[in-house]
């Protein structure tokens, strides 16, 4: 047979739409075409495959091989297609006497010797072929990720010699089991942070409801030993939240099993790009908003970060969804992410330190303050201050409350939010805000005044009101209370 059929997945954003791959053979001149709309990293497939079969003992047709990636208006990238290709070009040769080759997709980078090496997307792909009824064949180093899929049945294999002796017949490659295991993760624990206890129950709403929080205050006064801590507290996630952030991460080849159900900091350099941020490329990849979804994006030293970089991050603020368009595709990636930003109060750092050092003049102060704009400050719901401590706290043995009992209380009022509404207080919508996180009459006036002496925006009142409903699932309270109310409100008091 000079023709044969194989199956393999490209990726397009979160989804990996099905290629068909069809290999023909055909007298006249040796020469060696790939139609498609291949991209470069898929055409150089010419040179590893040759390559492959000739180091596998296998013959190298010298006929005119045609390799069509189908279909023809969606574009191929990275070096998956080169198993499926070797395979295709066995098959229609007639090296390889395989049999139900549509029952299986196939996906791996070929070396030079037939080893197969890892391919980004593994878990993304497996789901797809899992909906489709068929089995996937790849790479043994991403078969632990490609497993997590529930019902996958997942073929690993080292070398191109594994997969055709699988397909003949001779040797079956064994379906892969994940060995994961759940809860195994160690955090830096909040006992070792030194008085700040202001800023640690700030935390703790931030973590119960899923807020976003904003941290300021002069050098060393803890605010990045408080945001890597954040992650320990959080409830633990959901099998759907793990494999969602298992899959994104698998898009950029960073999955790790480690990480499985983890809830990771991403800690992007202040020099990030906007691209970098949330995502971008003439194929689509996703950013840091993405990498962190269910986790924790911590942006340090904020006003430092370029201002359009930062912009960009305001809708997926309130949406968690970023959708990246470019000419001749689109993209959208999920951003569910929890924001964690900390600044100095000025450009030297000191302004409002004890030992008076701070020499920023106001005009000075305005500016570096500036560089983050209303519209963004706005979306963060708790913006605190984090003073430089005491001397006697500072020298001091830390001796503060650990981690373990604040995420207790934190996993208690997940629950009751889930329980309630089936989400988080902070995805909460404008509707779902009147119905369930109304004060009560004293709570009410007092939130009033706040309005009124404040200045606060529409968004900041909503914003306050989610922050009271998560502070009373924390107490317990079924009704949002005024001490609520006035616990919420002191969290936006930052001073611009």
């Amino acid at each position: 047979m000079s023709l044969a059929v194989l199956y393999s997945r490209a990726l397009n954003g979160m989804d990996a739409p099905l290629v068909t791959v069809e290999v023909h053979l055909a007298n006249g001149l040796p020469s060696f075409t790939l139609v498609g709309l291949a991209e470069a990293e898929v055409k150089e497939a010419r040179d590893r495959v040759r390559a492959a079969l000739q180091n596998a003992r296998f013959e190298f047709p010298a006929r005119r091989i045609t390799v069509n990636l189908a279909p023809a208006d969606l574009p191929k990238e990275s070096g998956r297609f080169d198993l499926p290709i070797a395979l295709g070009i066995l098959a229609a040769s007639g090296q390889l006497k395989a049999q139900h080759l549509e029952d299986y997709e196939f996906a791996g980078e070929l070396a030079l010797t037939g080893e197969l090496r890892p391919i980004r997307g593994a878990l993304a792909m497996t789901f797809k072929a899992s909906k489709d009824g068929r089995a996937f064949i790849l790479p043994r180093d991403n078969a632990d990720e490609a497993a997590l899929v529930e019902d996958a049945q997942v073929f690993p294999a080292r070398s191109l010699l594994e997969v055709c002796a699988h397909l003949a017949g001779q040797e079956r490659l064994s379906r892969h089991v994940p060995e994961v295991t759940a809860g195994t993760a160690i955090y830096p624990d909040f006992s070792e942070v030194k008085g700040q206890s202001h800023a640690k129950r700030a935390l703790e709403v931030a973590a119960a409801g899923g807020h976003s929080i904003l941290m300021s205050g002069p050098p060393g006064t803890g605010k990045s030993m408080l945001a890597s801590r954040l992650p320990g507290i959080l409830p633990e996630m959901s099998e759907g939240e793990a494999l969602e952030a298992a899959a994104i991460q698998s898009l950029n080849g960073g999955f790790r099993l480690e990480n499985w159900r983890r809830r990771i900091l991403r800690a992007p350099h202040h020099s990030a790009s906007s691209v970098a941020l949330v995502g971008g490329g003439g194929n689509p990849r996703p950013g840091e908003i993405s990498l962190a979804h269910h986790s924790v994006l911590f942006l340090d030293e904020l006003p430092e970060f370029d201002r359009k970089a930062l912009e960009t991050l305001r809708e997926p603020l309130e949406s968690g969804r970023i959708t990246i368009s470019r000419a001749a595709r689109q993209a959208d990636f999920p951003a569910q992410f929890q924001l964690v930003a900390a600044m100095n109060p000025c450009p030297c750092g000191y302004l409002g330190h004890p030992n008076g050092k701070c020499r920023c003049t106001p005009d000075q102060v305005s500016r570096y303050k500036s560089k983050i704009s209303g519209p963004l400050l706005d979306r963060i719901d708790l913006q605190i201050e984090v003073p430089a401590l005491p001397e006697h706290e500072l020298t001091q043995k830390a001796e503060g409350e650990p981690s373990a009992a604040i995420r207790a209380r934190v996993e208690a009022a997940y629950r009751r939010q889930l329980a309630r509404q089936g989400k988080t207080n902070a995805r909460l919508t404008t509707k779902e805000i009147d119905a369930l996180c109304q004060p009560d009459v004293a709570g009410m006036a007092l939130l009033k005044q706040a309005i009124s002496r404040l200045n606060l925006s529409a968004r900041a009142y909503h914003r306050i009101l989610k922050m009271a409903r998560t502070i009373a699932d924390l107490a317990g309270a079924e009704e949002i209370l005024s001490s609520h109310i006035a616990e919420a409100v002191q969290y936006r008091r930052f001073d611009r």
